[in-house]
């Protein structure tokens, strides 16, 4: 099947397309060449991403590589997702948000606890999507690194400190990303509600995976 929604990268053969529900995980091997785009549906929804080579897991995403590559903690077109060996695993051919944190991690059981009390231990959170998804790759807690947050706002403040703040997200925006190896790709759908990112009330996200036409 082929798509046409306007997109520059949007035109080839949709290879896989799901939506995934409001707190939720996902994930799928993206071979080389292939493009994955993650649609914000309703706006305002964080999605927090791995990444891993899928011929040796022990390359995966690092979070000072690309910081250090871009010369930027945000991410947006053109900006290259780096490995741990420096090498890179996918890069942002498309971007119609324009503001993507590298920095505020994931949210787990514990850190939920931390900031917000004991009454949110029971919340389900980042880090045990991230444990449950990876499982059927083979993956575990000590494979978890720093991850990319694709449409959470993330402001340094001249302090240094870092603010939780509403996202600059819209419904329908994208971020359209082109592997560069065959890599894992790994997505928990945020199901924080104890902070802005989600706007408090957390969404459907869709992932598109498309095999873009020649020339």
């Amino acid at each position: 099947m082929t798509t046409t929604t306007g997109s520059p990268y949007a035109l080839g053969r949709v290879i896989h397309d799901e939506t995934v529900p409001a707190r939720a995980a996902w994930s799928a091997v993206v071979p080389k060449g292939r493009l994955l785009t993650i649609t914000d549906l309703h706006g305002n929804q964080a999605a927090d991403f791995l990444l891993y080579d899928a011929h040796d897991t022990s390359v995966r995403y690092s979070a000072p590589d690309t910081i250090q590559a871009q010369a930027n903690i945000f991410l947006t077109t053109g900006s290259v997702l780096m490995s741990n060996e420096h090498t890179s695993l996918m890069t942002v051919v498309e971007d119609t948000c324009k503001r993507h944190d590298t920095i505020g991690g994931a949210c787990s059981k514990e850190s939920n606890t931390l900031r917000y009390g004991h009454h949110t231990w029971s919340q389900h959170a980042c880090v045990e999507n991230f444990l449950a998804e990876g499982s059927k790759h083979g993956l575990g807690k000590r494979d978890l690194v720093s991850n990319i947050n694709w449409y959470m706002n993330v402001p340094v403040e001249k302090d240094g400190t870092l603010g939780i703040v509403d996202g600059m997200s819209a419904p329908g925006l994208k971020v359209v990303l082109r592997a560069e190896t065959d890599v894992i790709a790994l997505l928990s759908n945020c199901p924080q509600i104890n902070n802005p990112c989600n706007g408090f009330a957390p969404t459907a996200l869709q992932m598109t995976i498309t095999e873009p036409d020649e020339g």
